[in-house]
């Protein structure tokens, strides 16, 4: 499936972006938003892309060979963009992007257990396609964390009400074999939660996925850091955007904004949260729950 970027015509406008300019899109995955980015940079603009995912990184590569702006590409978490700056010797930074949305290649092609409706995957979750050691999965959290510790993700990053019911069947389950697979653990949850439950629109796996997806990528904590850091090296009159996908994200993003604005460091591009429209929602149902929010660090 193709990666569709989200709110592509609104962030690009307002990000205000000029030709010469330094770019970082700090989670760049194929580049659908980048490929925009290069062209309102032009040949004297240079574009810094960002993903922990070396699969993404690899086809932005291939996405974005023909663009006209430099391009430096880098197989990072964007908690780490002070280090990717550093190493490209760059003090300062136009304007930051930052799409923290899970692509279509992710959910539904790369076999890391994102997803559950497309046949059986293993329980990874982890964005960092490349095995590395010590490196925490769904897998080892769903067979080794204790009942409580799952009650509190599952509860506090996936917003479960079922989640000490779910905890609890995934104890039990997993006492007479280790959960392996995402169909696996699809089947523990539909015998944990009521019948009328397992009806609903929403899908009735789909926070308990989000919960361990949040916490094997430390995603809440990656996103503040990030935030905090892309501040530090933008340039006076320089934007942030970010589009976030869940009510966690969103309330993270609006509180840091805040704080910016409270200081007097910054004010608000979007002072209403821009959705998309009812005809990309409908090209793009994944689009549905994505919100953009901008903000720029003043002059002074």
């Amino acid at each position: 499936m193709t990666h569709v970027p989200v709110l592509l015509p609104e962030t690009i406008t307002g990000l205000a972006l000029a030709e010469g300019q330094t770019i970082v899109d700090a989670t760049v995955n194929r580049g659908g938003h980048s490929k925009l980015i290069s062209d309102a940079i032009g040949r004297e603009g240079y574009l810094i892309g960002i993903d922990a995912d070396a699969e993404a990184i690899a086809e932005a590569r291939t996405q974005l060979k023909n663009c006209p702006s430099k391009v430096s590409l880098v197989v990072r978490n964007f908690r780490q963009l002070d280090q990717v700056l550093d190493e490209l010797r760059l003090k300062q930074v136009d304007a930051f992007l930052f799409d923290l949305g899970l692509s279509s290649n992710q959910l539904d092609g790369s076999n890391r257990g994102f997803s559950f409706s497309h046949g059986e995957q293993p329980l990874s979750m982890s964005f960092n396609s490349q095995d590395t050691p010590g490196k925490l999965t769904a897998h080892e959290i769903v067979n080794n964390w204790r009942e409580e510790s799952l009650v509190d993700i599952i509860y506090g990053y996936g917003e479960e009400h079922f989640s000490r019911r779910i905890a609890k069947a995934i104890v039990e389950a997993r006492k007479l074999g280790p959960i392996a697979t995402t169909n696996q653990l699809v089947e523990v949850i539909r015998g944990a939660v009521p019948v009328w439950y397992t009806h609903k629109r929403l899908h009735f796996a789909t926070k308990t996925f989000q919960a361990l997806r949040i916490t094997v990528n430390d995603e809440l904590g990656a996103i503040k850091e990030g935030l905090t850091k892309a501040w530090k090296h933008l340039k006076p009159g320089g934007r942030i955007a970010v589009i976030s996908f869940h009510s966690l994200e969103a309330r993270l993003v609006k509180t840091q904004f805040k704080s910016w604005v409270e200081s007097g460091a910054g004010e608000l591009v979007t002072r209403k949260t821009i959705k998309p429209s009812r005809a990309e929602e409908l090209v793009n149902p994944r689009s549905r729950s994505a919100q953009l929010k901008i903000i720029k660090k003043y002059d002074h």
